[in-house]
């Protein structure tokens, strides 16, 4: 007589627990859908450009490298490009290690009074 409503009880527990399984799952999936819009897509955006970015980069090129060098490329391989830092200074960088590349004849910025020679 015992066994009888309590087998009933279990079964019906077992039938609801999967949709509380479901709705305590459903905060995980929202906080990986978080982290995906605002952490993983525009990294993968920035990395695609990134690479765009020293895909292009050509004979005469302004370029910075990881360390912080700037210099002109004067030479572009595949995976290699020939930095000229001042006139007797020449070394070979990856493309890889390229930080930014900013392409020649750009116009300089207003404020500038360097290249506007009223220094």
């Amino acid at each position: 007589m015992f066994a009888t409503p309590a087998y009933a009880q279990t079964a019906g527990a077992a039938a609801a627990g999967g949709t509380a399984a479901l709705i305590g799952f459903l905060p995980y999936l929202a906080i990986f859908g978080i982290f995906y819009f605002l952490i993983i897509r525009p990294q993968q955006r920035r990395v695609k450009d990134h690479r765009a970015m020293v895909d292009g980069v050509k004979k005469g090129d302004d370029v910075v490298t990881g360390g912080g060098i700037i210099g002109k490329a004067i030479r572009v391989t595949d995976t290699e490009v020939e930095v000229e830092a001042s006139p007797t200074v020449k070394f070979r960088v990856l493309k890889s290690t390229l930080v930014d590349v900013k392409p020649r004849g750009l116009a300089a910025a207003a404020n500038d009074t360097v290249s506007l020679g009223k220094e």
